[in-house]
């Protein structure tokens, strides 16, 4: 790892006292009762972290990756779900606007985002099209100024408390499979029409809200389209490569959390006369963990070093690399932790159950580690 920036030490010294003063409290709480802690979205927005990607030219921080992962990966050490909300609106907003939105749409909505009350999410994923984008069936169609959507999303994080999304809809032959019809659009969440589901019950992350939403003649009027008619897949993808960075940084925070735990209790916890931590059975164990989570970290802000410094062109294949390396080590690194306090690691409340939980989806979200791995294979046989 390179020396922080006198930036980044100062943010990150901030946030550890806002986490320990405002997220460690409740972080078996959120899980606990399945309920997202909403005055948090007041206090990341006065750090500038909900928006932490915006520049400074609209009233944002301008934070780059690295930064914003870092801050990431340290709330995820105590909370995925606080951790959530660690530039939660770049994915749904602030990505697509930069990189395919006109001017006019960045002055209108990039302010708004920049003041940090916004919550957005993105709606891609449909009950049979997740990691299959070209299969869903959510239609716009063009009607005037407007477009009228009808269809439905499904897993939709913190779509109960968004104020906008960007959905992903196909414009022209609804019936037809593929993805150069698929466009892309801001939508107001109290736009007439929309309907949001019931919370969904999740293995994990249950603090953080997630719903179906439905759109029954949705008016979403054509200033909201990001780019071009029918392009809108090729921004999904993207903005879910420069985004797959952040999902690693939860992962690595998640893993640190656990293994800090689980270490803390490998020196309290005696068996047979002596700490647990005295059995090369366990050290073995806590070596690998540690070996995982530090070659993680470095792959993680190499990549993010990378995307900051403008260099693309392998930006696919380490978006994936990262994503699913960092993910998978966080599983295994979240279960070795529940295996080294035993039957406490396995009790409902206990810190490393949850981490354990929450660590699961991360292998899912944001495309299934499989999809990752066919990516990063495609590349390495000249495949594109």
């Amino acid at each position: 790892m390179e020396p922080l920036t006198e930036l980044q030490e100062a943010l990150l010294d901030s946030l550890q006292r806002v986490v320990d003063r405002e997220i460690a409290p409740i972080a078996q709480e959120m899980d606990e009762t399945e309920t997202f802690p909403t005055h948090l979205v007041k206090v990341f927005g006065e750090m500038g972290l909900m928006q932490a990607r915006v520049p400074e030219e609209y009233g944002g921080p301008g934070l780059d990756l690295t930064t914003t992962c870092m801050a990431k990966e340290l709330v995820a050490r105590t909370s995925a779900t606080g951790a959530q909300l660690i530039n939660q609106n770049t994915i749904s907003f602030v990505l697509p606007l930069l990189h395919f939105g006109t001017e006019e749409q960045r002055q209108k909505w990039l302010p708004l985002v920049a003041e940090g009350g916004v919550v957005s999410s993105v709606a891609i994923t449909e009950p049979h099209a997740g990691s299959d984008v070209g299969a869903m069936k959510t239609r716009a169609v063009l009607d005037g100024d407007d477009y009228i959507v009808n269809g439905q999303k499904c897993f939709i994080t913190m779509a109960p408390i968004a104020d906008y999304i960007t959905l992903f809809a196909k414009t022209s032959d609804s019936g037809k499979r593929g993805v150069d019809n698929i466009s892309c659009f801001i939508v107001d969440m109290k736009s007439p029409g929309i309907t949001i589901g019931g919370h969904e019950k999740m293995m994990g992350q249950r603090g953080t809200p997630h719903a179906d939403i439905y759109f029954d003649n949705v008016r979403v009027p054509v200033a909201n389209r990001m780019g071009e008619e029918g392009k809108g897949f090729l921004s999904c993808m993207h903005i879910l490569d420069l985004n797959r960075p952040t999902v690693a940084a939860t992962a690595v925070g998640l893993a640190q959390g656990a293994f800090d735990i689980a270490v803390a209790y490998a020196k309290d916890r005696k068996a047979f006369g002596r700490s647990i931590g005295d059995f090369q059975g366990v050290q073995f164990m806590l070596a690998d963990m540690h070996i995982q989570i530090e070659a993680a970290r470095a792959l993680l802000y190499q990549c993010t070093r990378a995307i900051d410094a403008g260099r693309h062109d392998r930006l696919t294949e380490m978006a994936s690399m990262v994503k699913c390396f960092c993910t998978d080590m966080a599983m295994k690194v979240t279960t070795d932790a529940v295996q080294i306090l035993g039957g406490h690691g396995y009790v409902r409340g206990n810190h490393v159950e949850r981490m354990m939980r929450d660590a699961k989806v991360l292998q899912i979200y944001e495309g299934t580690n499989q999809i990752q791995r066919l990516q990063i294979a495609r590349r390495a046989l000249g495949f594109r």
